[in-house]
């Protein structure tokens, strides 16, 4: 489905503005396929409407935003006011977006296209609704707010105009700013104010009108506004060199360089503040936009996981932001916590790594349990694999020391809270209010037998076990090595070798030669034939035979569309095509696929994945989409965006980079 808007991202902030550059206060959900438009910030809307209009109408579009906007961060359009073949526009109007942290700015050129003088009436209308982006989702829920007041005044100079939005403690503001300052403002009976100009042009000159609207968030201080569209882009360029300074990307294979050099773009744009255990700022890959600029633990880790080889900063940061967010204590998942600011801290365990961070209305009053959000099986077994590897790969050992008590503690969850010790495996349950799945097939029904039956009851998910045994025994690395502690290294890599022997015996269908998505409560195999499998051979969790065999089922084309693996074999009842996780293509599932399959020395059929993932860039602008519909290649021959995904994501962007590891750019 296509979506007509286009993002502008910097960090926690992004504008999404139709072809023309406005917004016009629709909220399209995650269910119906678009992204919302307007300006956020720390998840709430803080531009609703930026309407542009001369002589009284709506220009029309000779040039619109291109699709680059995204990782750009800017957005350049051309418009005309309307009139026919007979009367050629008087002026063209020239529109320069970009986003900053907290700060949407443009600058609008009217150019004369007569050679005489010329008058010209424009008018900007604005809004800010203050929406939770939780509110914007096609999940059919509303949620009260008592008290819930908003207001607008023009400010003190008649420059422009200031929102704000109060309810109880909670305060936002947004300011809209304009040089020259408008001859008047207007109120438009709908909440909404138009400010007006009236501008005389010279023959054939022009005149700019800067225009900037910069977001208060509840809590934070007013933003630095960059003096202009240029001087914000000029800015994230600069960001942007320095994120991937040092990285040398192959130069044998073209396509996997361009996909490595749009990944590495994308993720300098998709860098998030966040805090570190002793209060230090750090930035992290928010896990996409529009809808998840935020700090998601899983998502933060397997791209760091990926950029790890190339680029070992946002590992560290990673690492850093997700031991401050660690459970300390037990908290359900609605109504269990405080209520304060950052929410409850729904599904929470001691030792437990966060799922999901959010910092938006909703999450503050605890009306959504995502504040800080625990319901992830498999974040806590990836923080310790995250770590294992980054102090193998960069030989700092400082950081493993400093998050030794965080390590043992995650460790501690995997043994007590996690079911390792319990159950033998790792296990979730649906959670009331949160995530019915908890791995990364987080969808409801995702988890299902290969006639589509979903499970109930806990779940012990095969992918999870791996993570846990790689866990396991890089942890013990980590005890051996770095912390002296033999004793526990020993217990740790038994352990481990023990999950290796119950899993291969329990989860192993010896009548399909493969292994079972999951098992349920009372033991039985969930029988679908699922792409999870190829994270066992990321892990290592299989002997070398299994794994052989795994990862040529993997590239049969049952499973393999040729653009990558499917979620679930086509062939199976579950399996349908547009199926977020049964049946559609994620290039983050088939990075990690990739790596195992080099891992088991299945080079042909790692290199098979990776041409077929860089075939889909051809239509969207050299980018890995976040997921593609599991049609046939032979039968589709352009890639099927799922029409769900988001527009910049950064396991995908951070994929190529995985790709690169496991072919060594050959």
């Amino acid at each position: 489905m296509s979506d007509p808007r286009r993002l502008l991202v910097r960090g926690r902030t992004f504008a999404a503005v139709g072809t023309g550059g406005d917004i016009s206060g629709v909220g399209l959900a995650r269910g119906g396929g678009a992204s919302p438009d307007g300006l956020f910030v720390r998840d709430a809307r803080h531009l609703s409407r930026w309407q542009l209009t001369v002589d009284g109408a709506v220009p029309e579009v000779l040039t619109p935003v291109d699709t680059t906007a995204a990782a750009t961060g800017a957005a350049r359009c051309v418009l005309v006011p309307r009139g026919g073949r007979q009367e050629p526009p008087a002026c063209t109007l020239f529109r320069e977006q970009a986003v900053a942290d907290g700060v949407f700015t443009e600058t609008l050129r009217l150019l004369s296209n007569r050679p005489v003088p010329t008058r010209v009436g424009f008018a900007l209308t604005v809004d800010a609704d203050f929406t939770d982006q939780f509110e914007l989702r096609a999940d059919h829920r509303t949620y009260a707010k008592p008290g819930a007041v908003r207001t607008r005044r023009p400010l003190d100079g008649g420059e422009g105009v200031e929102f704000t939005y109060r309810r109880g403690e909670w305060c936002s503001r947004t300011t809209v700013t304009a040089d020259p300052a408008p001859d008047g403002i207007v109120e438009t009976g709908t909440g909404a104010r138009r400010l007006v100009w009236t501008l005389e042009l010279d023959a054939h000159g022009s005149v700019e009108v800067a225009l900037r609207a910069a977001a208060q968030p509840h809590g934070e201080p007013v933003p630095r506004t960059p003096e202009s569209p240029m001087k914000a882009v000029r800015q994230l360029v600069a960001a942007e060199a320095e994120f991937v300074s040092g990285v040398t990307l192959p130069t044998v294979w073209p396509e996997l360089a361009a996909a490595c050099a749009r990944g590495l773009a994308d993720l300098a744009a998709l860098q998030v503040p966040a805090t570190g255990p002793d209060g230090e700022e750090v930035r992290v890959p928010g896990a996409g936009a529009p809808w998840f600029l935020t700090l998601l633990g899983r998502d933060a880790l397997l791209t760091s996981l990926f950029a790890l080889p190339h680029l070992p900063r946002p590992a560290a940061a990673t690492l850093s932001a997700l031991a401050a967010t660690q459970a300390t204590e037990a908290m359900g998942a609605m109504g269990d916590g405080d209520g304060g600011d950052g929410g409850g801290g729904g599904a929470a365990q001691p030792g437990k790594i966060v799922h999901e961070v959010r910092y938006g209305e909703l999450a503050h009053f605890g009306q959504v349990p995502f504040g800080r959000y625990y319901g992830s099986v498999d974040a806590t077994p990836l923080f310790l694999v995250l770590l294992g590897t980054y102090t193998e790969q960069t030989g700092d050992t400082a950081t493993a020391r400093r998050l030794e008590p965080h390590a043992r503690a995650a460790v501690g969850w995997l043994l007590d809270h996690g079911g390792l010790t319990s159950r033998g495996y790792l296990v979730y349950r649906a959670d009331e209010g949160g995530l019915a799945n908890q791995n990364w097939k987080d969808s409801p029904g995702a988890i299902c037998s290969a006639d589509g039956t979903g499970v109930t009851g806990p779940v012990m998910a095969a992918g999870a076990q791996g993570y846990a045994y790689d866990a396991l025994r890089r942890t013990a690395r980590l005890a051996r090595t770095v912390w002296d502690d033999k004793v526990y290294a020993d217990l740790l890599t038994q352990m481990a070798a023990d999950l290796r022997d119950r899993f291969q015996r329990d989860f192993w269908m010896p009548d399909r030669g493969f292994p079972a998505l999951a098992l349920a409560d009372d033991g039985h195999q969930v029988d679908a034939l699922a792409s999870d499998a190829g994270h066992l051979l990321w892990s290592g969790l299989l002997d070398k035979e299994y794994g052989e065999t795994v990862g040529r089922r993997l590239l049969e084309p049952d499973f393999f569309s040729g653009w990558g693996v499917r979620t679930v074999a086509a062939g199976q009842p579950a399996f349908h095509p547009l199926s977020r996780h049964r049946g559609a293509v994620w290039p983050h599932d088939n990075a990690l696929i990739a790596l195992g399959l080099a891992r088991y020395a299945l080079h042909d059929e790692a290199r098979a994945v990776t041409r077929g993932l860089l075939s889909a860039t051809t239509t969207t602008d050299g980018r890995l989409p976040e997921s593609l519909a599991g049609y046939d290649k032979d039968a589709c021959a352009v890639p099927v965006p799922y029409p769900h995904s988001c527009v910049l994501e950064s396991r995908s962007a951070a994929a190529p980079l995985a790709l690169l590891t496991a072919v060594g750019g050959a």
